[in-house]
């Protein structure tokens, strides 16, 4: 599929998880893709590496101009740069919350920032934010990470509605609970990794957690040349977790 043929994408986040399984399926489908994170040391060809921090303007307008030099233009955006919470609203003190609303939400407004004057020259202009289930279910131990992608929706909203005029698409993918480093490194820290994550699988109607390579293949979709009329749109890719109320299994 060569959907992406002649046009350049930039991911944020690019260097691991979804970001580099999104950041490889977009230049597997034709595009130009230049990958935007703190740790590049793991991007490879075809894939262009910048080093930027999505909590500093000044960082991110620098690799956004860089980008748009070499690659000759801009057509889409991948907000997928994001740190992980874990907790009630006891649990994290002030800090931690400015510290995280500013690189889940106030770094995609950074990058968008940057980027929209670049997308407004492209005829295939599409931004696409990596939201979460947890914006739309309510998860325990997440009241950081929920507030911050509940963020991320309505932001995805709003930006949809202000720049559809001028031809370019915003969209998000809400991923369930996703097999990516993060998640590792929760499950490793847990006294019981083999437990937690049979029990995180389980709370998946597919019994399953979500690959990297299905929240990419969303991201593509909302992406692509050919949704040109999808804009404004949360896409579930949960295992089920949002629309299914099975019932439970008998032994």
């Amino acid at each position: 599929m060569s959907d992406f043929e002649g046009l350049s994408a930039l991911v944020t986040g690019g260097a691991s998880g979804i970001g580099r399984a999104t950041a490889r399926l977009l230049a597997e489908r034709g595009a130009r893709v230049a990958v935007l994170d703190l740790e590049t040391s793991t991007v490879d060809k075809p894939l262009l590496a910048y080093r930027a921090d999505v909590a500093d303007d000044a960082s991110v307008r620098a690799a956004v101009a860089a980008v748009v030099a070499d690659l000759g233009g801009l057509d889409v955006l991948v907000n997928n740069a994001g740190i992980g919470a874990q907790g009630t609203v006891e649990d994290n003190d002030d800090a931690e919350w400015h510290r995280v609303l500013d690189v889940n939400v106030v770094g995609m407004v950074r990058t968008a920032r940057a980027a929209l004057p670049h997308l407004r020259a492209s005829a295939h202009a599409a931004i696409v934010n990596t939201c979460s289930i947890v914006a739309t279910a309510g998860l325990p131990q997440r009241a950081l990470y929920s507030a911050a992608k509940g963020a991320v929706y309505s932001l995805t909203l709003a930006m949809a509605a202000d720049h559809v005029r001028e031809g370019i698409r915003v969209n998000c993918v809400n991923p369930g609970t996703a097999d990516t480093p993060w998640i590792g490194r929760l499950l490793d820290a847990t006294d019981d990794p083999v437990a937690e994550r049979a029990a995180l699988e389980a709370r998946q109607p597919t019994g399953r957690l979500v690959s990297a390579a299905e929240v990419a293949g969303a991201i593509a979709y909302l992406a692509s040349p050919l949704s040109g009329a999808t804009t404004g749109t949360s896409l579930a890719v949960d295992g089920g977790m949002q629309g299914l109320r099975l019932r439970p299994v008998r032994p």
